[in-house]
């Protein structure tokens, strides 16, 4: 067979590949959405769909960490990865890290206070999760689960590995049966109400640099003083880049707060996010032994194009900083 004949069959292939994927995501995200993500995806990542979750996706920092698209990096993969099919359905999500031996990893060290953090957010940047797995001696992690709603969802697994010392996020896509009615950020949110407390961010989020955010807690229009150490801090926060997920987990600037000690009203936080666009903050705080979530939506300083804007993390000037009490 000539070349020429080779590349049309092989167009060919692709062509019923790709109709095969379109398939499959419609069958939980109508077709209008997908093609929002497709011309929404950050140059270089356009119709590469699933791949994101493989080894090789140039998705880095500048220290050479991803963002958490990969289901693969440095020889670790996440692996059998099962969870509930349908909303409501009661179970577990489980997962397996295998390493660059192809083994699952038991040996994991503790990074504020637990050896993982899994999170899981549906594809629109709704419905957000933060839990933290137990695992079992063979090297299964398990935790018990049930979906509130359909959709695809993107499930992280942020831990590190005591080979290496260093902190890994690996991701994945579970797909959840039934209608899904997709509700992006269509604005900013800089200020939001949750279990009775008033949340707002301040700050400007630059691409490429160092960005402070001063979050403030309040309730019935005081000033909440009595924040209290969740996890070794005084608070989580989740920054996810709004289109395609891109992850970052960063803690509050300071000193680990000793047991008993509290805090409040205001949290300080420094991340550098990779480009500029539109950023999905999830605050995780604790008050009277009680965790709390707060979602809150940031745009970049001078601009608020979603999907990545019009760069890709690969790019040279995309700093990804990472400091004791930081980004990990």
């Amino acid at each position: 067979m000539g070349a020429p004949a080779r590349l049309a069959l092989y167009g060919l292939i692709l062509v019923a590949v790709f109709a095969a994927a379109g398939v499959t995501a419609n069958a939980v995200i109508d077709e209008e959405t997908v093609q929002d993500w497709m011309e929404e995806a950050p140059e270089g990542l356009e119709g590469q769909g699933d791949d994101m979750n493989s080894a090789g996706h140039d998705d880095h920092g500048a220290d050479g960490s991803s963002l958490g698209l990969a289901s693969a990096e440095d020889g670790y993969e996440l692996t059998e990865v099962a969870a509930p099919s349908e909303p409501g359905a009661k179970g577990e999500l489980s997962l397996v890290v295998t390493g660059p031996d192809g083994s699952p990893v038991t040996d994991f060290d503790f990074d504020h206070e637990v050896e993982m953090h899994l999170i899981a957010v549906r594809a629109d940047g709704q419905e957000f999760r933060h839990g933290h797995p137990e695992r079992d001696e063979a090297g299964t992690w398990s935790i018990p689960w049930d979906w509130d709603e359909a959709g695809t969802y993107r499930v992280f697994a942020d831990f590190v590995p005591s080979a290496t010392g260093e902190g890994l996020t690996l991701s994945t896509l579970v797909q959840v049966a039934g209608d899904y009615d997709p509700a992006p950020a269509r604005e900013p949110v800089t200020e939001t109400s949750v279990d009775g407390f008033d949340v707002a961010v301040e700050g400007d989020l630059i691409a490429g640099e160092a960005s402070q955010l001063t979050v403030s807690i309040t309730r019935g229009g005081e000033p909440v003083t009595a924040l209290e150490p969740y996890l070794g801090a005084f608070g989580h926060m989740v920054v996810l880049r709004d289109g395609d997920l891109a992850y970052l987990h960063v803690h509050p600037y300071g000193d680990a707060p000793e047991p008993g000690d509290t805090s409040g009203p205001e949290i300080v936080f420094e991340s550098t996010v990779p480009t500029e666009g539109r950023y999905l903050l999830f605050l995780d705080f604790q008050v009277d032994g009680e965790v709390h979530t707060a979602p809150l939506v940031v745009d970049t300083a001078g601009g608020s194009d979603t999907g990545g804007g019009e760069s890709s993390i690969s790019d040279g000037q995309n700093e990804h900083e990472e400091e004791e009490n930081h980004d990990h």
